[in-house]
């Protein structure tokens, strides 16, 4: 059974081989990406790994997809593509509780075969206008949802987290080995 990973990511593709799964193909979905009016949070992440698993030609390889946001009041907030939006998201979680939600999806022959949903809870302590610049020219930021990434210096950004830390850099590793496993991939 072959495995094909739908992410342009190279943290989901290292996640996927920290657990010992390494895809025969590595082919990102094409997808738009935007959120419909009003979409939710969770309903919007769940859709995105949905639509990324079946966006590749129905095959008999199994299309394992994800897709990762962060939230907060119900607000997605954007993946960052320049250092106004990072710069304005760091803002906005500075000293505050955010979500940073991943869905994931295995797609077999064209339709869905598993799916599960993990939030994390996560909180900024206050960060100082240095801070948010030092970390603006670091470049870790660009694009990642919500404009910063867990596995590097924003780590020091966190008070508290209440979750997966993998889920946060994109692949929730317990959950996504469970899904593989119960389709009949191991390692």
């Amino acid at each position: 059974m072959s495995l094909i990973l739908a992410s342009s990511s190279p943290r989901r593709l290292a996640l996927l081989k920290q657990m010992g799964f390494t895809p025969d193909q590595v082919i990102p979905a094409d997808i738009n990406e935007d959120p419909h009016i009003s979409e939710k949070p969770r309903p919007y992440v769940t859709r995105m790994a949905r639509e990324k698993a079946l966006a590749l030609p129905a095959t008999d390889a199994f299309i394992l997809a994800a897709d990762t946001i962060v939230c907060g009041a119900h607000r997605i907030l954007p993946k960052a593509e320049d250092a106004a939006t990072a710069r304005d998201c760091l803002r906005w979680m500075s000293g505050r509780r955010h979500q940073a939600i991943t869905a994931v999806a295995i797609a077999h022959d064209g339709r869905i075969l598993r799916q599960r949903l993990v939030a994390t809870r996560i909180r900024f302590r206050q960060l100082s206008a240095q801070d948010i610049e030092a970390y603006i020219a670091s470049g870790e930021w660009e694009g990642k949802a919500g404009g910063y990434g867990i596995q590097g210096c924003a780590e020091a950004f966190i008070t508290e987290m209440q979750g997966s830390y993998s889920a946060v850099v994109g692949l929730p590793l317990y959950e996504t080995q469970q899904m593989l496993r119960s389709v009949g991939l191991t390692v």
